[in-house]
């Protein structure tokens, strides 16, 4: 999605109207089409959706901050009940949601109801952990109290990708909602249909104007960029548009979060099993057809167990090509197939050797086959650049350093992997890898409740976990002293009047004590 720099616009219902920008004229000429998207399996049409026009785009903004203040006041516990229905409605509607998203992507059926479960499960998970969201106790002076109490921000404007629609955009919505915030939903262009259920679906558990969808391409993005009143911008997706959201929240002062483009490396030490190592990395290169942030894009192997590994990944690959659309499916589009192309031709071109696929094939659909490729080096496309689809480029190193080495030298920051049977190198890719999630031994995985926060071009911010509702709010510290006590008018007058009584009796006793002493001391000489 492209997004154009924000040109303020007045939410002043008395001032006369700004004349139409070009943002505005985009998204009313493309308000007049469809958004049609061609079944990525069959080549037939998945989906008619429509745009949103640009009243309709300023009404979203408009509706979502009317509803922030009463949201904010709502308390924690009544917003997680809120989320738990949520959850509870995509349940009833699971199915639903997964065969859209198959139809519009392309993601095999069982990815995609898993997708779809798993975005319910992460709704239960910030109902939850939402009303236990805390400040912290602060240990201050004496007789005084210290403490800091989370806010909600006010209202998320949420970009979600694509590639697992659902389980992502869950993530941004709950944790927003759970928070006290009020969010603006737009996703990708490319599952309109299947966001604009999950929205609708979402949006019946909630309080009006608490989610509000907006449904558009390009042109609707720049729009919701010049609306005033957007505090945080939530996104996952392409660096480009990252680096564009950052760039405009220099001028509204949006907060950011990001999780963008990644060039995951994995690096293959020489004392593992080669067949396992070539397991893993095909599960990390190939599932979902490449297209998942973490893929693995990259591929480092020590020279002792290089051709064993490449052999066991080449068989790998040609399984997963053999199989049927419902096991491994097709690309997303015509788009990003001819993408993937231009990164195999350039490595090809550069002296890369093709040991299994790598050609278009023909027929309907954007199928791709699995492909591996060696004799890569670290200044081709394949290698420098995310390709999002199921490449696996290889490149022989000498020993773990320099795969070490060579797995860090990357702009994006986002995860890293490493296969080793050394828990000495396991421990130096943890410290020196310079990415958010450094995984030793498994491609996927991790514990529930983690927290990652991408590096480099791959972004900024946690965008997922528990770290995500403090990402969600921002934080007062509070200082409490006990006041005074009131002192009155007729406190005053009498404290006076018995203040000029003790002063008297005070110097009348002074005078004579100083009297006598002077006798008893002028006695004693």
């Amino acid at each position: 999605m492209t997004l154009a720099a924000p040109s303020p616009a007045s939410t002043d219902a008395a001032a006369a109207p700004a004349a139409p920008s070009a943002a505005d004229a985009d998204a009313t000429s493309a308000a007049d089409a469809a958004i049609v998207v061609t079944d990525p399996v069959s080549g037939s049409v998945a989906s008619t959706t429509r745009r949103s026009t640009p009243d309709e785009v300023r009404d979203a903004v408009a509706r979502a901050r009317a509803a922030a203040p009463g949201w904010a006041r709502t308390a924690p516990a009544e917003r997680g009940a809120a989320l738990h229905r949520a959850a509870a409605v995509l349940r009833e509607h699971a199915q639903e949601l997964a065969d859209l998203n198959t139809r519009e992507t392309g993601k095999v059926p069982g990815d995609a109801l898993g997708g779809v479960e798993a975005g319910i499960g992460t709704l239960v998970q910030y109902a939850e952990l939402g009303p236990v969201h805390r400040g912290e106790a602060l240990r201050g002076q004496f007789g005084a109290a210290d403490w800091s109490v989370p806010h909600p921000r006010g209202v998320v404007l949420a970009l979600t990708p694509w590639n697992d629609p659902v389980a992502v955009a869950c993530g941004i919505l709950g944790a927003a909602v759970v928070t006290g915030n009020t969010v603006v939903h737009k996703g990708s262009e490319r599952c309109p249909a299947t966001i604009a259920r999950l929205n609708e679906l979402l949006a019946e558990a909630l309080p009006d104007g608490v989610l509000v969808g907006v449904d558009g391409d390009a042109a609707t993005g720049e729009l919701l960029l010049e609306q005033d009143g957007i505090d945080v911008y939530a996104h996952v997706g392409s660096t480009a548009t990252g680096d564009r959201l950052t760039a405009t929240a220099a001028t509204t002062r949006a907060h950011v979060i990001r999780e963008n483009g990644g060039n995951d490396a994995v690096v293959v030490d020489g004392d593992v099993d080669p067949v396992w190592a070539a397991a893993q990395v095909a599960l990390g290169a190939f599932a979902n057809t490449g297209q998942i942030c973490t893929s693995v894009e990259r591929v480092y192997v020590h020279r002792a167990v290089a051709e064993p590994f490449v052999a066991a990944l080449v068989a790998e690959a040609e399984r997963r090509t053999a199989a049927p659309a419902a096991e491994f499916g097709p690309l997303v589009d015509d788009r990003l197939r001819a993408t993937v192309q231009e990164h195999v031709d350039d490595a090809v071109a550069h002296g890369a050797v093709v040991r299994t696929g790598g050609v278009t094939p023909d027929g309907a659909g954007t199928f791709y086959p699995a492909t591996v490729l060696t004799d890569c080096t670290d200044e081709m496309l394949a290698m420098t650049e995310e390709t999002f689809g199921p490449i696996a480029p290889v490149r022989v190193v000498e020993d773990f350093d320099e795969g070490l080495r060579l797995a860090a030298a990357d702009r994006y920051g986002l995860a890293a992997t490493v296969l080793t049977a050394d828990t000495g190198h396991a421990l130096r890719a943890a410290a020196e890898l310079p990415v958010g999630t450094v995984k030793v031994n498994a491609v996927f995985g991790g514990a529930p409740g983690g927290s990652a926060e991408p590096r480099g071009a791959s972004g900024a911010g946690f965008g997922y976990g528990p770290h995500l509702l403090d990402e969600m709010t921002t934080t007062t510290v509070v200082h409490l002293e006990p006041a005074p006590a009131r002192v009155t008018w007729a406190d005053a007058t009498v404290d006076a009047d018995a203040e000029a009584t003790a002063g008297a009796m005070a110097e009348a006793t002074g005078g004579a004590t100083a009297d006598a002493g002077a006798d008893t001391d002028g006695g004693a000489r």
